[in-house]
C-alpha cells in the first residue's frame, strides 16, 4: 500500500487475479492443469435490504455479514453499511466443459478434480484474501470457513445453510439463477463461487437486474429447458429442482469418480455444461 489514493475495488481484484495465475491455481493432473479461467469479482454492501430477506426468505438461521464478522472481531464496532461483501466467479476452463459437455451420465475427470482440487483453490483463495487485507490492516472473515458455517434445513426450500456463496454473488451483482438452481453469470453457469466480508466501505458493484431468474431463458422466456434434459436422475423438472434426488445422485458419483480417475472425489455439473448459459448469459437476455 502506498500514501497515494487507493482503489480498493480495483486493488482487491487484481489480487484475486494474481493468485488465480498462480501455481496454487491447480487440479492437480499429470498436465498440472489450472483449475479455474480468468475470475470476475463484484461488491455488496453489509446494509443490503437482500440480507435481511435471504433471512426472511430462506430461514432465521441465514446469517448476515454483520453477524459473521462480529463473531470473529467482537469488540470492532463494525455497522452493517462499514462492511463489504466481496464476492468472486470462478469460471471453469473451456477444456474442462468440454470435456463435461461430452458426458451424459457421469462427470469427466476434469470437472470431477475442479470439484475436488479446485475448490481447495477456492478454500486457500478466500483464506488468502482475508490475510492480504489483513496485512493491509483491514479486518476480514470469510463465511465459508467461520465456525458458524453450517448446514441447514429451510422449511422453504429443502437443504440450505447458514451463507450462500450463490446468494452473495447474486448480491454483488455476479449472476442470477436458472431452473436448476445454479447461477448464470457473464461467464456462464459452469463456475464456483467464493466470498469474504471486510470491515471497508467499497461502492457495491452495479445489479443489472432485479428478478432472481433474469439470465435464465426458461423463466425469462420460456424457451429452454435444456438443463431439464442434461438431468441423469430426473431431478430437474419445469417445476424447479428437487435437492434430495440430485444430493443421491451426487452419492453415486463417490463411487464412480475413485473406480475410473484414481482419486476420491464426486461431482455431476452436466446441468452446467451443454446449455445455452454454459459460458454466458444467453444472447437473447443481454
Amino acid at each position: 500500500m502506498t500514501d497515494e489514493p487507493v482503489d480498493f475495488a480495483l486493488w482487491i481484484e487484481e489480487e484475486i487475479k494474481r493468485f488465480i495465475e498462480s501455481p496454487e491455481n491447480t487440479m492437480k493432473n499429470e498436465e498440472n492443469e489450472p483449475a479455474w479461467a480468468e475470475p470476475l469479482v463484484g461488491y455488496s454492501s453489509g446494509a443490503d435490504p437482500l440480507w435481511q430477506f435471504y433471512k426472511e426468505d430462506i430461514g432465521g438461521f441465514y446469517l448476515s455479514p454483520l453477524e459473521f464478522f462480529v463473531h470473529d472481531f467482537p469488540d470492532a464496532e463494525a455497522t452493517p453499511d462499514q462492511l463489504t461483501v466481496i464476492s468472486w466467479i470462478l469460471p471453469q476452463t473451456e477444456v474442462t466443459k468440454a470435456d463435461n459437455r461430452r458426458e451424459t451420465n457421469f462427470p469427466s475427470e476434469r470437472w470431477a478434480r475442479s470439484r475436488i482440487y479446485g475448490e481447495e483453490v477456492n478454500v486457500k483463495l478466500r483464506r488468502h484474501v482475508v490475510e492480504y487485507l489483513k496485512e493491509a490492516g483491514i479486518e476480514a472473515v470469510a463465511p465459508m470457513l467461520s465456525p458458524l458455517w453450517e448446514r441447514k434445513e429451510s422449511e422453504r426450500y429443502g437443504f440450505a445453510s447458514t451463507w450462500s456463496e450463490r446468494h452473495a454473488a447474486y448480491a454483488s451483482g455476479l449472476g442470477t439463477f436458472g431452473l436448476c438452481d445454479g447461477l448464470i453469470t457473464p461467464r456462464g453457469k459452469a463456475m464456483r463461487t467464493g466470498s469474504v466480508v471486510a470491515l471497508i466501505k467499497i461502492p457495491p458493484s452495479e445489479r443489472p437486474y432485479t428478478d432472481p431468474y433474469a439470465y435464465c431463458l426458461f423463466h425469462a422466456k420460456g424457451t429452454c429447458d435444456k438443463c431439464i434434459d442434461r438431468c441423469p436422475t430426473g431431478a430437474i423438472t419445469r417445476e424447479g429442482h428437487n435437492k434430495t434426488l440430485c444430493s443421491k445422485y451426487l452419492t453415486t458419483t463417490r463411487q464412480y469418480v475413485p473406480m475410473h480417475y484414481g482419486f476420491e472425489g464426486y461431482g455431476c455439473g452436466l446441468c452446467q455444461t451443454g446449455v445455452p448459459c454454459e459460458s454466458g448469459i444467453p444472447e437473447e437476455l443481454r
